[in-house]
């Protein structure tokens, strides 16, 4: 399944330029407020006319404005999750689900009740009212409503803004089975780098209503340029590891990569399972031989390939380690003083600690066991 958008739009002041085309399982659009990304998904979804450009979702043309094509939003078979649930507060919850199947003609149906309210674990919920469900449930109870619709393509639009992290560390696991399960593309709009890093197979950058690049996850999250100012401590490399083993006696899995064995704290996953591990270049040092007597328990081999010029007196050093790339962000002192260079072969150092939830997802142990 693909997405292809080109379009141009201005609303009041605001201008939209915006062109890219993917075919990851869910594709975020990240950026700060105001960048566009709400309006880029309202224009997919057909809640904005874009005065001009081209939209289709997996070959089928839902804008083209040369051909005067505008398919309209009840015809898109799209879903769409917002960062309010907006459940209908008289309905019960297998009410609300039932919703989403009204709108979708009974021969084009494939959303089961069943399989759904498994997928999201709400059996236990479906008698009840909106009101008495977490911000977590309603958002499960959301995206249910969304998927019975049977949809080709689903938005979602900041769906965990509003939640605490509590509510959040509830969610993000149905969101990544639904990323993993269906066959469903999404579009996931953020602004959190944590999420992106996370669930994003793809990511578009958008920045005052363009996009500033556009790729795959591993790639985007190294340009610490293209982050805002906010979020660039939170920038640096993915990973795609396996569990090894677990060190019980200390308390710790190690990870396999292509860069080498990872310690992490421990994960409740099983040998072989996928972990996405997000590596904040802040969390690195470099060594230019390979050290001694040193607490961080992570030490990996590599080559300096790039040198960038970061915030004030930091540079940001690309290390590749095995194919893997590992970005440090460093002080220009340090720099000079290991005579850093590139094509120097050095050691990226990190400590386990720094290796905390947020920075580690592992597949689901349902999906992976099957």
């Amino acid at each position: 399944m693909s997405v292809a958008v080109d379009i141009g739009h201005r609303q009041g002041g605001f201008s939209l330029e915006a062109a890219f085309e993917s075919s990851g399982r869910l594709t975020a659009l990240f950026g700060p407020s105001g960048s566009g990304k709400t309006s880029l998904i309202n224009a997919i979804a057909g809640l904005i006319r874009p005065e001009r450009g081209r939209i289709a979702v997996d070959g089928r043309v839902l804008v083209d404005t040369r051909d005067s094509v505008f398919v309209p939003r009840h015809k898109r078979r799209i879903g769409m999750v917002f960062q309010d649930a907006r459940l209908f507060p008289h309905l019960s919850v297998a009410a609300n689900l039932r919703y989403g199947r009204w709108f979708t003609p009974a021969a084009e149906r494939y959303g089961d009740i069943g399989a759904v309210v498994e997928l999201l674990g709400i059996g236990h919920l479906l008698d009840r009212r909106p009101a008495k469900l977490s911000g977590g449930e309603k958002q499960r109870v959301a995206i249910g409503r969304a998927l019975l619709a049977s949809p080709r393509l689903l938005l979602m639009d900041e769906p965990l803004a509003s939640l605490d992290e509590a509510r959040k560390a509830e969610i993000l696991p149905y969101i990544e089975r639904l990323r993993d399960e269906t066959k469903i593309p999404i579009v996931y709009v953020s602004h959190s780098i944590a999420e992106v890093a996370r669930l994003a197979s793809d990511v578009v950058v958008m920045a005052q209503g363009k996009v500033a690049a556009a790729g795959s996850t591993a790639k985007i999250m190294q340009r610490l340029d293209l982050l805002a100012h906010e979020e660039r401590m939170e920038g640096g490399a993915v990973l795609d590891t396996r569990v090894l083993r677990h060190d019980e006696r200390f308390g710790m899995t190690v990870l396999g990569s292509p860069a080498g064995d990872i310690r992490v704290p421990f994960l409740q996953a099983v040998a072989g399972q996928p972990v996405r591990l997000r590596v904040r270049a802040r969390d690195v040092m470099i060594a230019t031989e390979r050290p001694h007597g040193l607490s961080a328990l992570n030490v990996l081999a590599g080559r300096i390939t790039a040198i960038e010029p970061g915030e004030g007196a930091a540079v940001e050093v690309r290390i590749d380690c095995s194919g893997a790339t590992v970005m440090a962000r460093i002080t220009r002192q340090s720099q000079h003083a290991l005579s850093l260079a590139v094509g120097r072969d050095v050691f990226a150092v990190i400590k386990t600690v720094s290796f905390d939830q947020a920075n580690m997802a592992t597949a689901p142990k349902e999906r992976f066991d099957a």
